[in-house]
């Protein structure tokens, strides 16, 4: 198959508001280096990690909640601590069908159908704790090809639609991830931001393991989150009980932290990998060792989450939840809609064949 040499996608140009998203006709098409594959892409989805890139949340220099940054021109604004290289084809999530192998991958995946790892170790030489975003330290999914290692791109079946399946990589394996780190299994869970993409994921993901889940929603959200397997639902900043839950999965931070650690249960685990309300915290070191708790930093994710994910999802046992959708081409109206949180669940974008 020969490829095009120009494509369309959407561009980031920098740090800063929706204005530093492009759309552009003329986008180099990807080539496969010696251990990459090219990916024409089905579909995409938003992300958090999309938004807080684009704005330069990362930043040490940003000490607020995502919503609370502007002007930011920051030299660590992503994951990795380290300028970014723009202009960036950003977009964390991807599903696609492989188009073009480098030299060292086997031809017959060309035609495969796959979805592309988010948290990546194979630039790392799979070095434990060290990880590169897809969208962010390489370019993503929102054009119509994208590149990624062989290793990173797992082949999929036709259990879900290609807007389905591209919901999955961010969002749903950090959820996994937070949950293998903590080894959360049948026992009492509290989840914080659990109608957004990863807190829906891990609503349905602690279900699947048979927890006992209690989510943090607003009332509006309830019914929508109870439907993915929550058990009960409580609103944003509760009074929470105190020593009752055996894990927190929280994604908010903010404020309202230190209730977080109050409500688990002596020997409990708290988890995050998100702190959407703001990043800077009080900590109690005698709510930590007077309670035996232990806590959790999840990012860098062991090959064994994404395949996990995938084996779920083709033994029937997990469906994402999809929001809205949109086209790329609608990238604005798309990520507008995502700030307003009035979504449960996943939005997902249409790319441009």
């Amino acid at each position: 198959m020969t490829l095009p040499k120009t494509m369309s996608g959407v561009a980031t140009l920098g740090h800063g508001g929706p204005e530093m998203l492009q759309w552009r006709d003329d986008l180099p098409v990807p080539v496969a280096g010696s251990n990459e594959v090219v990916i024409k892409v089905a579909a995409a989805a938003v992300n958090n990690t999309d938004i807080n890139t684009r704005i330069g949340w990362y930043s040490k220099t940003v000490t607020g909640a995502t919503d609370a940054v502007s002007d930011m021109d920051a030299d660590d604004g992503g994951w990795a601590g380290t300028p970014l290289n723009f202009p960036l084809i950003q977009g964390a999530d991807c599903c696609g069908y492989i188009v073009a192998v480098g030299s060292d991958v086997d031809p017959a995946r060309i035609g495969d159908r796959v979805i592309v790892r988010a948290m990546q170790s194979t630039g790392s030489g799979n070095q434990p704790f060290v990880t590169d975003t897809f969208g962010s330290e390489h370019n993503g999914g929102f054009a119509q090809y994208t590149k990624t290692y062989d290793a990173e791109a797992f082949r999929v079946d036709d259990s879900l639609s290609d807007l389905e399946w591209a919901t999955i990589p961010c969002a749903f394996s950090t959820a996994e991830g937070m949950l293998q780190r903590a080894s959360v299994g049948a026992e009492t869970v509290l989840i914080t931001g659990a109608s957004g993409g990863v807190g829906a994921a891990a609503v349905q993901l602690a279900a699947l393991r048979g927890a006992d889940v209690t989510a943090m929603t607003q009332d509006i959200k309830a019914d929508a989150v109870r439907a993915l397997g929550a058990k009960h639902t409580v609103e944003r900043d509760p009074v929470l009980p105190k020593h009752h839950f055996d894990v927190v999965i929280d994604l908010v931070g903010g404020p309202s932290w230190p209730a977080l650690l109050e409500c688990l249960k002596r020997g409990g685990r708290y988890v995050t990998s998100g702190a959407i309300a703001g990043p800077m915290v009080e900590l109690d070191l005698r709510t930590l060792y007077l309670n035996d708790l232990t806590l959790f930093g999840s990012t860098y994710q062991p090959a064994s989450v994404f395949s996990d994910l995938i084996g779920y999802v083709q033994a029937g046992k997990l469906r994402p939840a999809i929001a809205a959708t949109y086209d790329l081409q609608d990238i604005h109206a798309a990520q507008d809609a995502f700030a307003a949180k009035a979504h449960v669940g996943k939005i997902a974008l249409r790319v441009p064949q």
